[in-house]
């Protein structure tokens, strides 16, 4: 199981916010490649970005940031938030992303979704976050009433590399992740599937990889709060 340690940017800051509330940032860093770089450093096998100010305006709005990273860290990097064209992910492709993540255009243009996945194999996710197993889109503000699973199920033929799959109230708060929400949803898709959303210690860890299905686990808080030791998880999931 991959560990995937998170920056979350917010007017060129890496912050996290709870609940996905943006009024509810926390700042951990001016300098997110630096952040990006100490990550890299302490061994993590990827990184996982996500402009926050992008997925509210539909389009890219840290950009600068984002290039920074690619720039400095050479390692597979993912990047979701405000991508919602074909020219927007091809541009982050060929900037260096190894990964984009493809969340509101999957339910608003989920066509667009699969004409990316032919076209970039191995590179396009689906992020699906969800309140009580409906999806919220346009960063977490809009919510459907669209199950997670049945929408997932509905990418099964696309090509997609990943499902990053988001327990929207789990997320910043530090309370552990929904294992049993994200292996069920492992289960229903053959699609891998990234578990994100409250994974705050090695024991959370620890439980998604013994489910035996899920891929991968995104953290953010709890590697700047110091609850998990980066170093200490990726010797644990080694």
């Amino acid at each position: 199981m991959i560990l995937y340690p998170a920056i979350d940017l917010k007017d060129g800051q890496a912050v996290r916010l709870v609940h996905g509330e943006m009024d509810r940032a926390t700042v951990f860093s001016d300098d997110p490649a630096a952040q990006a770089q100490v990550f890299v450093d302490a061994g993590c096998q990827w990184l996982h970005l996500v402009d926050l100010n992008g997925a509210f305006a539909g389009t890219p709005v840290n950009a600068a940031p984002v290039e920074a990273i690619l720039q400095r860290c050479k390692v597979p990097t993912q990047l979701g938030g405000g991508i919602r064209d074909m020219a927007t992910i091809e541009r982050w492709l060929t900037l260096g992303l190894s990964r984009v993540i493809l969340g509101t255009v999957a339910v608003e243009d989920p066509d667009l979704v699969r004409q990316a996945a032919r076209a970039f194999p191995g590179q396009v996710a689906v992020g699906l976050d969800a309140r009580n197993g409906r999806v919220a889109t346009r960063g977490w503000a809009k919510e459907t009433d669209i199950i997670v699973t049945d929408l997932a199920k509905s990418f099964e033929d696309a090509g997609i590399a990943a499902i990053i799959y988001t327990d929207i109230l789990r997320d910043g708060a530090m309370k552990g992740p929904n294992v049993a929400a994200t292996a069920d949803l492992a289960r229903a898709v053959s699609i891998p599937v990234i578990a994100s959303g409250g994974v705050s210690s090695l024991d959370d860890l620890t439980a998604l990889k013994e489910t035996g299905v899920i891929s991968g686990a995104i953290s953010g808080r709890a590697l700047y709060d110091g609850a998990l030791d980066l170093r200490a998880a990726l010797a644990a999931l080694a």
